[in-house]
């Protein structure tokens, strides 16, 4: 089964983080997604752009409407997410738990419902 996982994140709460400690908390993330790729889970992980440079689309009759910045007001925002390919929602669950940003912020664990043609 394929798992999508997104890592939200909080300007204060990251920032508050000690730079030695944030730099073995990347560090253990690099190990942790280097097991996951060797296992054959990771399909992949991928940080996502600071969320000033987020831009919404929407059709408003017939019109494409276009406004930068993020699209729901809240002090958290996506940071990153991970595609995995495990045995079941128990491994995804045992996944998120193993990352370190798991000390730090909720991972929300989605099952994916439809695949590309490659599926």
């Amino acid at each position: 089964m394929k798992f999508l996982m997104a890592i939200y994140g909080n300007e204060e709460k990251w920032a508050s983080i000690d730079p030695d400690r944030f730099a073995d908390i990347i560090g253990r993330t690099d190990a942790h997604n280097a097991a996951l790729k060797d296992s054959g889970e990771l399909l992949g992980a991928y940080g996502v752009a600071d969320q000033a440079q987020a831009t919404r689309v929407r059709l408003e009759g017939g019109t494409t409407v276009v406004t930068d910045g993020p699209y729901i007001e809240t002090k958290e925002y996506l940071g990153s997410i991970y595609l995995v390919d495990c045995d079941s929602i128990e491994r995804a669950r045992e996944i998120a738990a193993e990352m370190p940003s798991a000390e730090f912020t909720d991972i929300e664990i989605r099952p994916l419902m439809h695949g590309d043609a490659e599926d």
